[in-house]
């Protein structure tokens, strides 16, 4: 009997067609529970588990009540996972999408926090580079970030740190600069380390670093046959090391 060796097989089938998948798990749940789910794999740190399921979140429940969270979380999650670009998207997104939301301080500090860390390779976290000496166009757009979050929410939670971190980027970009000029020096590059040192006299005067810049003026201007240019940057550099 040809058909009951078939019994077996149809049992199997029948099993194969009746399990569950995940996706078929979470269509079941529902926006409270998916919520929880997400939040659950992002205290484990599985961020990647909780992008997803934030994601079918909002597609499930695009108009309820945890929707706008689940795209403040996506954006989160995706930092944690070390995907800036698309962190930076999904803060964007929530800003554009909800501009009236008492949770856009935090995306804008959120942004801020992405795109200080964002230009950290693995070399810069193994010789524990400065700041300053990384390329400065996401350090740019963090002190863009937070001086955004400062400007327009003054009463934010997150402003206090918000200015720290513009003082100390503030400083950091100074810095860049003198690293800049340092390196037109070396190359004998007088005019363009004069350039670099006058920049941040003018846009960064009360950083450290422009002690440095005249420091930097009175060599170049020396070595350019400038002598008035160098006394003068000298009683400047004399002026200030007296205060």
């Amino acid at each position: 009997m040809h058909w009951l060796r078939l019994i077996p097989l149809l049992a199997v089938l029948f099993t194969l067609g009746c399990a569950t998948t995940p996706d078929d798990e979470a269509s079941k749940l529902s926006a409270n529970d998916l919520y929880k789910k997400a939040k659950e794999a992002m205290d484990s740190a599985d961020f990647e588990t909780a992008i997803n399921t934030f994601e079918k979140l909002e597609a499930r429940f695009p108009f309820g009540k945890y929707a706008q969270q689940a795209q403040l979380e996506i954006a989160y999650a995706y930092y944690k996972f070390d995907e800036p670009d698309s962190a930076i998207t999904a803060a964007d997104r929530f800003i554009s999408n909800n501009p009236g939301n008492p949770h856009l301080d935090y995306a804008y500090y959120l942004k801020g926090l992405v795109n200080y860390t964002r230009g950290m390779s693995i070399v810069d976290r193994v010789a524990q580079r400065k700041p300053s000496e990384r390329d400065t166009r996401a350090l740019r757009d963090a002190f863009s970030d937070f001086t955004t979050l400062v400007q327009k929410f003054p009463d934010s939670r997150y402003a206090e740190d918000s200015k720290k971190r513009l003082i100390f980027l503030h400083n950091q970009l100074a810095d860049y600069e003198i690293n800049v000029a340092r390196y037109y020096m070396h190359r004998k590059a007088w005019v363009a380390a004069a350039n670099r040192a006058r920049y941040v006299i003018e846009n960064y005067q009360r950083t450290p670093a422009s002690r440095e810049a005249l420091h930097v003026l009175v060599k170049a201007y020396k070595r350019m046959g400038m002598d008035d240019l160098a006394n003068d940057a000298r009683r400047v550099l004399e002026r200030n090391t007296a205060h």
